[in-house]
């Protein structure tokens, strides 16, 4: 099969951990080892999550007097899809001796018209002491929302309309080449209507939702979103908690998911599944192959015909 895979952002950076890069070096042998079975028998393109590398370059640019004005989000975004990508490429190459590996930076044509740009949403960064984020509010003119007992910048999400280099991925899968792309959902960029030239936008797109696309276009067979929790949950933290093993893409948007960190994985699963007919599944890193084979995860089908 063509299986598009999306890491999650914690793969390479768990909670709580500190940010170094010999913590990230030592986690990609996880992400290695999970996904090394299933690049022996499949095709496989993946994707990533960015968020606490993205938050770390943030802060130090923000924080760096050499600059004048700090990096914005497109720029960071492209050098975390260079670092992420080189820590996995070296990995896989250690373990698929023999096997072609192409880390491809990658953007994503948003609108320019999107509605998102005038409501950010979308949590990026650290938690900042309500003071420090009034501050930077005011200085930087940037946009914050409470998170805990303190403050964290929401930046625009505007919806992923394409993968521009999605050719490219074709070519090098037709050549034998196991893809890593599409970082962090992709660098966002806008299109000239007259010209065509791309210009990057300050946002992050969401990078479930671009892998979802990205599946799409490439014609995948399978879809496989891996995060940090075995399955979907419904009630998720509540005495009424209980796993859902299996799930149409109507019944993934009436379970509540719209919020937190699964909701756009919901979602994007079920765009994947209504829009190929193919499955989607969502589970643990550490399980892909068994989630692939239908032995843990949830598991997303298309909705029965109605006779």
């Amino acid at each position: 099969m063509r299986i598009v895979v999306a890491l999650g952002g914690n793969a390479l950076l768990h909670r709580g951990e500190r940010p170094d890069a010999a913590v990230q070096e030592a986690n990609v042998d996880r992400v290695t080892t999970a996904l090394a079975a299933l690049a022996h028998e499949h095709e496989i393109v993946i994707t990533h999550g960015n968020g606490p590398q993205l938050g770390l370059l943030a802060a130090e640019s923000a924080a760096d007097p050499a600059l004048s004005v700090p990096y914005p989000l497109d720029l960071l975004g492209a050098q975390t899809q260079g670092m992420i990508g080189s820590l996995l490429a070296r990995s896989l190459h250690d373990a698929l001796p023999g096997r072609r590996i192409a880390v491809l930076v990658t953007h994503t044509l948003v609108r320019a018209d999107d509605p998102a740009f005038d409501h950010p949403a979308k949590s990026v960064g650290q938690v900042y002491p309500p003071d420090v984020a009034s501050s930077l509010a005011a200085g930087h003119g940037r946009h914050f929302a409470a998170h805990g007992t303190g403050r964290r910048r929401v930046v625009p999400s505007p919806e992923p309309e394409r993968v521009w280099e999605t050719d490219i991925v074709h070519e090098l899968l037709a050549g034998g080449t196991l893809v890593i792309c599409a970082g962090g959902g992709g660098v966002p960029v806008i299109a000239d209507r007259d010209t065509g030239a791309l210009t990057g936008v300050e946002a992050v797109v969401d990078k479930d939702l671009t892998a979802a696309l990205l599946a799409e276009d490439l014609e995948a067979d399978f879809l496989l979103i891996l995060t940090d929790v075995p399955c979907v949950y419904s009630g998720y933290r509540t005495p009424g908690q209980r796993p859902l093993l299996g799930a149409t893409p109507g019944e993934l948007r009436a379970g509540g998911f719209t919020g937190g960190p699964m909701g756009p994985k919901a979602e994007a699963a079920a765009r994947f599944v209504e829009r190929t007919g193919g499955p989607a599944a969502i589970g643990a890193l550490d399980a892909a192959y068994e989630i692939v084979h239908g032995r843990s995860g949830t598991l997303v089908r298309p909705d029965l015909p109605v006779e």
